[in-house]
């Protein structure tokens, strides 16, 4: 199930709301739970049973680390085959295809196969339920009791497909105790469309032109790049437009997550963008393996090596595909790069000259992130970086036609103007505040009303990220 559906909008939801709200506390989370499980069984209902297998072993692992906290050496053991649980269940499901077909890539090597459907979600979720673990172990947080206040953390439906990563410190106190306020329900309702806007409105239609430009047969060096920045905007917009509805979704039921983008592409290096971009992910990463593995409090060839390993592992998180690995490794070198040889005179050039510098980046980047062909991939790249295709085309003026519109809004709403508007709105008159807000309310209403058309039309619109 997605968020962005009929069905989910105008009668999952609506059924939710009712009965959290009307409710008594005590068996909110309950309800919390069971709608949870029918939103992740909806589609693949065999994958539940892993889900709670992987929640329970935790849970257990965590119960029996907590019993034995005079015991260094059984802890770390229960910590240990928690996390190989995790993972094991992670490569399975996720790298066992990969793996076979790497080894297949041998001459002379054949091995059958199965294809095995990947779980939704479960690079999230495997995430997100080791985070316990590893927290209980570091004492850090306190061993959850509850079983089923435990499954509810892990399988919440607001940010169970794809994040963003909640860990289990953040939430601990409201999985037991938290308030509803009418403000922030309204404002989390606010924050979920406009998390839907975003997607319906921009990314869908974003993710349409790169579609015609990677199946352009020899699309011009210009085409090519707007095919590119389409597919960046594209991901930035589809998955933020998700952690909205997560956050706003989350809000609305008296959490609070933690933000997950921070207009990324408004940032001016590569070491920033990736303060902003997916925070929830890149802080896991930098808490649980950068860190531990000595961080930056070491010499820089280790330094380096740490960097290396943590960006590998980046990669491969997002896909089982040589291609994530690359993208993976190309920010790696890049990371390197600021850090050991240019970031000082990086910082002393103009900003407008960084930004560039980073949008170029981040552009080729999601280039090979895209495309998980290797022959495909290089062929469009040299369709960027050559004129084969020439340098336009009169099909250019077609597409900027049809989607110069959607570009430039997208490329608005990907720098941070709603802030300094609403900033500068929170410090006028009533008066003005009164009009503007009703225009506000009118705007959004009618491209709710959009958005809701395009639902109709395209009835299967699933997020990018569901795939990782």
């Amino acid at each position: 199930m997605v968020f962005s559906s009929l069905f989910f909008f105008f009668l999952f939801l609506p059924l939710f709301l009712v009965l959290y709200y009307v409710l008594p506390k005590r068996v909110k989370n309950y309800v919390l739970l069971l709608f949870s499980l029918v939103f992740y069984a909806w589609g693949e209902p065999v994958y539940v049973f892993l889900m709670l297998g992987m929640t329970l072993s935790d849970y257990i692992l965590g119960r029996i680390m907590n019993r034995f906290d005079e015991a260094p050496k059984k802890r770390r053991l229960c910590l240990i085959l928690s996390i190989v649980i995790d993972l094991s269940c992670l490569a399975f499901f996720k790298y066992a295809g990969f793996l076979l077909e790497t080894v297949n890539a041998i001459p002379g090597v054949m091995i059958r196969f199965k294809e095995i459907a990947l779980p939704i979600g479960i690079s999230f979720f495997t995430f997100q339920t080791m985070s316990y673990t590893i927290d209980l172990y570091r004492r850090e947080v306190t061993v959850e009791k509850n079983y089923l206040e435990y499954l509810m953390y892990v399988s919440m439906f607001p940010q169970l497909i794809a994040g963003p990563i909640v860990r289990y410190k953040t939430v601990k106190e409201e999985l037991h105790e938290r308030t509803i306020r009418r403000d922030e329900v309204v404002d989390g309702a606010m924050r979920f469309v406009y998390g839907l806007l975003k997607k319906v409105l921009l990314a869908n239609r974003l993710g349409t032109l790169f579609d015609e430009a990677v199946a352009a047969a020899n699309p011009s060096m210009a085409f090519a790049w707007m095919g590119a920045v389409a597919f960046t905007l594209q991901l930035y917009l589809d998955f933020s437009a998700y952690s909205d509805m997560a956050i706003g979704l989350g809000q609305m039921l008296g959490f609070h997550f933690n933000e997950n983008f921070k207009y990324p592409l408004a940032a001016d290096s590569v070491t920033e963008f990736w303060r902003r971009w997916h925070i929830s992910l890149s802080s896991w990463f930098r808490d649980y393996v950068y860190i531990p593995l000595g961080g930056n409090r070491c010499k820089v060839p280790r330094q380096i090596f740490n960097l290396a390993v943590v960006w590998f592992l980046t990669g491969l998180w997002h896909g089982a595909s040589w291609n994530y690995v690359l993208w993976g490794v190309y920010y790696g070198i890049l990371l390197c790069l600021e850090k050991f040889v240019y970031g000082k005179k990086l910082e002393k050039a103009p900003k407008v000259i960084r930004h560039i510098y980073l949008c170029f980046i981040v552009v080729v980047g999601f280039t090979l992130f895209a495309i998980e062909d290797f022959k495909k991939m290089t062929a469009y790249l040299s369709h960027m970086f050559t004129n084969r295709g020439g340098i336009c085309d009169s099909g250019l003026l077609f597409y900027l036609q049809n989607y110069g519109f959607v570009l430039a809004v997208a490329i608005l709403v990907s720098l941070p103007l709603f802030p300094v508007l609403k900033r500068k709105l929170e410090t006028a008159g009533k008066k003005t505040q009164w009009v503007l807000g009703t225009c506000y309310a009118v705007l959004v209403a009618a491209l709710f009303l959009v958005a809701i058309s395009y639902m109709v039309a395209d009835t299967y619109n699933p997020f990018l990220y569901f795939r990782f």
